[in-house]
């Protein structure tokens, strides 16, 4: 299968280079040229099939054309070696629990399967590949431990100072061998900016083979459309609402690409914290990125969502499309800690702050008849102290997150200017 850019400006590529470049040369992100639809049989067997099961039937829909079936089968049995548990949490509301891989977040899906991707297609060339990663929490930890000790590979993680918490910082800057962290002076945007601008310098990419693992990879966002058919595989309802709490948009692009392929969920609702920007799009048809602002649901604290540009392709650029399909909410700090505090206590079910904002959403915006699932996107003790805070309780940390605390910091400062990073690498 071809993939094209999103900027129309550059030739269709095949898998490997849309995988191995990240980023299309004119600087918009790779989508397939055609989104296959999946056969009637596969839904009416999904409730017996297995979780590797269900996500293989997926992959194959996405990539069989380019990978031979054992390959791929094994690429998707490696990752996803762990359980996704769908949680009832009220009559009508699920959690859809994605903190049950190495670093306890729904990334450690997209990161893994790109990893073993990258690592199938890089295998026996001579030239050692570079990721670059922005991070605002999670996408980090998972991508590092996703790529830790894959040969030929080498991973930088660029992360705003202060602004991701200790445990996520832990997950990937302790790890050393081929995970550098990158402590940038600024934004998770000013990381995100740094890595597109690496991708587009003709002196850098002369010097080194570039690619990125955060959502803008079709490696990375696609196979997180595996656990929304098995949401729906384990829910087996006939009117469902999913909601995603949203960043940079790759989670909930990859629930829409899933529907696309016959998945009956009926609507989308996009959970968004005071970075508001899509929810703001929705209102206003207008797309006005700006800073974004630090809250408690940090991963989440995006001001330009990349994965925005794949929305607009997948629905022709139709504002009244979009809107058709998902629906938005925006939450302050207080009421994200309101109903993590609202929900622990009724039901004894414990929310982190993304998986906080998801939950109200569905809540508040549930019709008669619909019954809901939200992504739990990380563990709680990933935000231990705001956790703890807010319901006066301890939190107890899962033994993989108390390995992860007793390693040592590694990281190198690093400015938010493009100058400074760009000699950096240069001299690597």
């Amino acid at each position: 299968m071809k993939y094209y850019s999103t900027n129309h400006q550059t030739p269709d590529v095949t898998l490997q280079e849309a995988v191995v470049k990240g980023l299309a040369a004119d600087k918009g992100l790779f989508m397939p040229e055609r989104i296959n639809t999946l056969p009637t049989s596969f839904f009416e067997q999904m409730s017996q099939m297995s979780l590797q099961e269900v996500a293989y039937q997926v992959a194959q829909a996405f990539f069989g054309e380019d990978i031979p079936a054992d390959k791929l089968k094994q690429i998707v049995y490696d990752t996803m070696n762990f359980n996704i548990p769908l949680v009832k949490v009220s009559d009508n509301i699920y959690s859809l629990e994605l903190f049950h891989g190495p670093t306890l977040a729904f990334k450690d899906v997209g990161a893994r399967f790109m990893a073993r991707m990258l690592g199938y297609f890089v295998s026996g060339q001579d030239k050692l590949v570079n990721v670059l990663v922005a991070t605002s929490g999670d996408t980090g930890s998972a991508v590092a431990n996703g790529f830790l000790g894959v040969e030929g590979i080498h991973v930088y993680v660029l992360y705003p100072k202060g602004k991701v918490s200790l445990i996520q910082e832990k997950q990937f800057t302790t790890l050393g061998k081929n995970v550098t962290a990158l402590e940038v002076d600024g934004t998770f945007d000013d990381c995100q900016r740094l890595v597109k601008s690496a991708f587009m310098d003709d002196e850098l990419n002369a010097h080194m083979q570039l690619t990125s693992a955060n959502s803008i990879n079709v490696a990375r966002f696609l196979p997180q459309a595996f656990y929304y058919f098995w949401a729906v595989a384990q829910l087996q309802d006939a009117n469902i609402v999913c909601c995603v709490p949203s960043g940079n948009f790759g989670n909930i692009t990859a629930g829409l690409f899933g529907k696309r392929m016959g998945l009956p969920i009926s609507r989308f609702i996009a959970a968004n914290n005071r970075n508001d920007i899509f929810y703001q799009y929705l209102q206003t048809g207008q797309y006005s990125p700006r800073p974004s602002i630090a809250t408690i649901a940090n991963a989440m604290d995006v001001g330009d969502p990349s994965n925005f540009a794949r929305v607009l392709a997948l629905y022709d650029n139709s504002h009244a499309a979009i809107c058709q399909e998902i629906s938005g909410a925006t939450y302050t700090d207080a009421e994200i800690a309101e109903e993590i505090r609202r929900v622990y206590e009724t039901s004894g079910y414990l929310l982190d702050p993304h998986g906080a904002c998801g939950h109200r959403a569905l809540r508040e915006g549930l019709r008669p008849g619909e019954t809901g699932f939200f992504i739990e996107t990380a563990h709680p003790a990933k935000f231990k102290d705001t956790v703890e805070n807010i319901i006066g309780k301890p939190v107890s940390i899962p033994q993989r997150l108390q390995d992860f605390m007793k390693g040592t910091k590694q990281s190198i400062n690093m400015t938010s200017q493009f100058a400074d990073f760009k000699t950096y690498l240069l001299a690597e």
